[in-house]
């Protein structure tokens, strides 16, 4: 009984943690008032919990937190712009972004039930799998290590006192989880993230929300932003984006099998069919409660290696009191005050982890030579267009700008099909 309560609260926390930025910057993006920007990160963790349940227990069956997709954030910040240009307003906008989200719902309907979804998942070479998992990291270290030192903030400049508490984090973080003790090790994330939130309480950098007319229970209401609506470009939108978010997930659920297989010897069977229509209903369930669009999140691996837990049901409990939680502001609201660079110290040293992984896949190509090709224009393409201006693309398509705002994305994608043309080539 200890271990299930352990491990769920340890999985609620970790995917809070991860999560919680993307709905507070989009909240920002599109001037949501307080009342506005609660609700909405309370709709979208309520989302996030419901698709985790669903996929780890009729999906593909393992392990896996969602997470606000990275590409749905895309292009949520490309449409702000829109406001008030292309539409009415911002609520106008939003509107419109719910809708895609349940045309991405149709639609992942649609690649899973004819099959190609199966005929992808092959394309996900030990090698492509390389080059996300080290873009994954790339992408996100500067992230990491702004955060870590109190960045951003009002005035630009980085905060020495957070750097040592982060640092603080960090270190403990790394020496717990390589700790001779079995038991420390499960817990090491929930330990870590408890450790560093009583180092920036005594820092005087974290605390606890005032809970002054904060009700006790709330329903979370469903199409805010007003009824869907048909928009012809929205609609080819989530029709690129959905393409990419199945490659995404293919590469998070290759890479959580990869790490079953290297460090539990089990062999995970291939429920790709099913996951595809799972991530369809719940890219309907986000459409309905005006969230963001959810996705299986790589970085699982990294905490499931470091706490050597893999068993279904602390995560599936773990997002379930993720869905009760969101029904409770006044807890919604303690959880999310966790201070950010704890965060981001704890999934630092998580990621670390995701780097090992990564060369674990490369070692297991048997045509080294290409597969170094093939990393090359991967990893040189997706770390360029990381630095690419995000204003420089703003008058591209907005599918078209989401994809090459995202190095991530665009750097496995021209891997995946440079190696296909290399087989190819040596076929003919």
């Amino acid at each position: 009984m200890f271990k299930m309560l352990a491990g769920s609260l340890q999985w609620a926390v970790f995917l809070i943690a991860s999560s919680i930025a993307a709905p507070v910057a989009i909240a920002a993006l599109f001037h949501l008032n307080a009342d506005g920007t609660a609700d909405f990160i309370q709709r979208t963790m309520l989302v996030l919990g419901a698709a985790g349940i669903l996929q780890s227990l009729f999906g593909h069956k393992l392990p896996i937190n969602e997470g606000p997709a990275g590409l749905w954030w895309g292009v949520f910040t490309i449409y702000a712009g829109f406001a008030g240009v292309l539409y009415a307003d911002a609520s106008s906008t939003l509107q419109v972004l719910q809708s895609g989200t349940l045309y991405a719902g149709v639609l992942f309907f649609l690649f899973a039930a004819s099959g190609l979804m199966n005929k992808m998942k092959g394309l996900f070479t030990p090698t492509i799998t390389f080059v996300y998992l080290l873009l994954l990291v790339l992408q996100l270290s500067g992230t990491f290590v702004k955060g870590m030192m109190g960045l951003p903030n009002e005035d630009g400049h980085v905060d020495v006192i957070v750097i040592f508490g982060s640092l603080l984090t960090l270190g403990f973080t790394f020496w717990i989880s390589g700790h001779p003790s079995p038991l420390l090790r499960r817990y090491s994330v929930l330990i870590s993230i408890g450790a560093g939130w009583l180092v920036f309480i005594l820092l005087g950098k974290g605390g606890l929300p005032a809970m002054d007319n904060t009700p006790a229970f709330s329903l979370p209401d469903l199409l805010v932003f007003g009824p869907p609506v048909f928009d012809g470009g929205m609609l080819i939108t989530s029709f690129f984006i959905t393409l990419l978010l199945i490659a995404n997930m293919m590469a998070s659920i290759r890479v959580m099998e990869g790490t079953l297989r290297r460090e539990f010897e089990e062999e995970a069977p291939n429920r790709i069919r099913q996951a595809g229509f799972f991530a369809g209903i719940n890219h309907f369930i986000a459409g309905a409660f005006s969230a963001v669009g959810p996705v299986p999140i790589s970085g699982a691996a990294g905490f499931v290696s470091a706490t050597r837990m893999r068993s279904i049901w602390p995560f599936a409990a773990g997002c379930l009191l993720i869905v009760i939680v969101t029904f409770f502001p006044a807890a919604m609201l303690f959880l999310s005050s966790l201070p950010a660079p704890v965060a981001y110290a704890v999934t630092f040293a998580i990621f670390t982890g995701m780097v090992r992984m990564a060369f674990h896949e490369l070692s297991s190509t048997s045509d080294l030579e290409r597969s170094l090709k093939v990393a090359a224009i991967g990893l040189m393409s997706g770390v360029g267009f990381m630095f690419l201006p995000p204003e420089s693309v703003s008058e591209l398509p907005a599918a078209v700008a989401a994809t090459l705002s995202n190095g991530l994305v665009t750097g496995t994608v021209l891997a995946l099909l440079y190696e296909q043309w290399l087989l190819r080539r040596r076929e003919n």
